[in-house]
């Protein structure tokens, strides 16, 4: 007689096992599908068997944004400090991508974990090591803002794009002329950034590009004050 098979073990819940569920659940569903109940129901667990892991919502969408920050690697001690920040801040740009939920979920935060507060320590301690004092290393910090999580607010939100609809060439000459004579620097950027293409002014730029553009300017402009021995209290010309 042949043995029966071994009903499958569940496996015990701990947070670390929580919190990865939740990360799972808002990539697949966004983060408006993560409250504690649908968090039960997507583990088959019963409410209160998360409550023994996680006090409520706002300790689990800590504990997300911790994992999404765990991801982002230790600094590399070999680099020097401006290679280590652009490292450092890009690879947290990698892991705000694979998760588009995280970056309203670190906007909404207002309590540093201590992964938080290891990330930014960490951050800090490259420019400390790159000869930055104090004061500027406080400064840039500030100037870094955002995008030290990798991310940087825009001036407009893009909508997702999606097929644009056929647009007549005649009524589209006509309507970037009529916009060009309203905003003509406007449209002059928006044509160089496509090449001169009419059908795609409006399309958006290209974030990736725009994002390390910007933030090889502060990093080039952090060490000229650096060079020159900047003071919040003595500013030097």
């Amino acid at each position: 007689m042949a043995d029966r098979a071994a009903p499958a073990r569940r496996v015990p819940l701990n947070r670390d096992r929580v919190l990865a569920a939740a990360v799972a659940l808002a990539d697949e569903a966004g983060i408006d599908a993560v409250s504690m109940r649908g968090l039960a129901q997507h583990l088959g667990v019963v409410p209160m068997a998360l409550y023994k892991h996680i006090a409520n919502k706002d300790e689990l969408l800590d504990g997300m944004v911790d994992v999404v920050l765990g991801e982002v690697g230790p600094v590399d001690p070999e680099l020097g400090w401006q290679d280590a920040v652009r490292q450092r801040v890009l690879a947290a740009r990698r892991a705000v991508l694979r998760h588009p939920w995280a970056r309203p979920a670190i906007e909404s935060r207002t309590h540093r974990t201590p992964v938080v507060l290891g990330y930014m320590d960490a951050l800090a301690g490259v420019f400390r090591r790159g000869g930055f004092s104090v004061d500027l290393t406080h400064h840039v910090m500030h100037a870094l803002g955002n995008r030290m999580w990798g991310f940087s607010p825009e001036l407009f939100e893009e909508a997702p794009a999606a097929d644009p609809p056929e647009v007549d060439p005649e009524q589209l000459q006509a309507a970037m002329a009529d916009f060009g004579r309203r905003y003509p620097h406007v449209l002059e950027i928006a044509m160089a950034a496509t090449g001169g293409d009419l059908a795609g002014v409006g399309a958006g730029c290209d974030e990736e590009f725009e994002f390390e553009f910007a933030l090889d300017l502060l990093l080039d402009a952090f060490d000229r004050l650096r060079e020159r021995g900047w003071s919040s209290r003595r500013p030097v010309g």
